[in-house]
C-alpha cells in the first residue's frame, strides 16, 4: 500500500468524524510517513512500520469525544427546508421519546454492570471484616480462658479470610471485564454515528 492509498483509507473510515479532526488526523499520519522515508525507508515500508489503517482509525475513534461526534452527526449539513421542520416538530413526540428509552436502556446496562462490581467488592468488604471480628473474638475467648471456643473462632476467621481473599481477586477480574465491556459499549455507540466500520 502506497502513502495515498493509506491516507485515502484512513480519511474513509475517519469519515463520521468532524472534518477538521479528519484534516488534523490525515495530515499527521502523512508527516510520519515523510519522516520514515527521509529516515531511509520505502514509501511501502514508511506505510507498513505506520501500523494497520482499521487499528489506527480505531484508536482514532476511541479516543474522540462521544459528544463531538454526535455533535458532527446532528449538524444539519443543509438549511432545513420549512415542511422539514414541521415535520420535526409534529413527529418530536415520537422520536424523542424513542430516543429517550434508548438512552436510558443504556444507562441501564451500564449500572448495572456497575452495580454487580459493587455488589461484590461490598460481599469482600463483608468477609475482610468478618474475619477481622472472629480473629479479635479468637483473642477475647483465648485471654478469658475459652481455648476451644478461640480455636473455633479463630479457624473460622480463617475460612472468612480466605473466603475475602478469593473474592477480592474475583473482584480484580471482573473490574477489568467491566471496564472492558464499558469501553467496548461506548466504541458501539461511537461507531453507530460514525458509520463505515471506522469503529469495528
Amino acid at each position: 500500500m502506497d502513502k495515498y492509498d493509506f491516507l485515502d483509507a484512513l480519511r474513509e473510515k475517519l469519515s463520521g468524524l468532524p472534518k477538521e479532526d479528519v484534516w488534523r488526523s490525515v495530515e499527521f499520519y502523512s508527516e510520519m510517513i515523510d519522516d520514515r522515508i527521509e529516515e531511509g525507508m520505502t514509501e511501502a515500508e514508511a506505510v507498513a512500520d505506520i501500523g494497520d489503517v482499521s487499528e489506527i482509525s480505531q484508536e482514532i475513534i476511541r479516543t474522540t469525544p462521544l459528544a463531538k461526534i454526535v455533535k458532527e452527526k446532528v449538524k444539519p449539513k443543509r438549511r432545513l427546508r420549512w415542511w422539514e421542520i414541521v415535520l420535526l416538530a409534529v413527529g418530536s413526540p415520537l422520536w424523542i421519546s424513542l430516543l429517550a428509552a434508548l438512552f436510558c436502556i443504556i444507562l441501564a446496562v451500564y449500572i448495572v454492570i456497575w452495580v454487580v462490581v459493587l455488589t461484590f467488592i461490598c460481599v469482600d468488604i463483608a468477609f475482610f471484616a468478618t474475619a477481622l471480628a472472629l480473629f479479635t473474638a479468637a483473642a477475647g475467648l483465648f485471654f478469658e480462658g475459652f481455648g476451644a471456643e478461640a480455636v473455633l473462632c479463630m479457624g473460622t476467621g480463617l475460612v472468612m479470610g480466605g473466603l475475602s481473599l478469593l473474592t477480592f481477586l474475583f473482584v480484580k477480574v471482573l473490574t477489568k471485564g467491566a471496564v472492558w465491556l464499558s469501553k467496548k459499549i461506548v466504541l458501539g455507540i461511537k461507531a453507530c454515528f460514525v458509520g463505515k466500520g471506522g469503529a469495528k
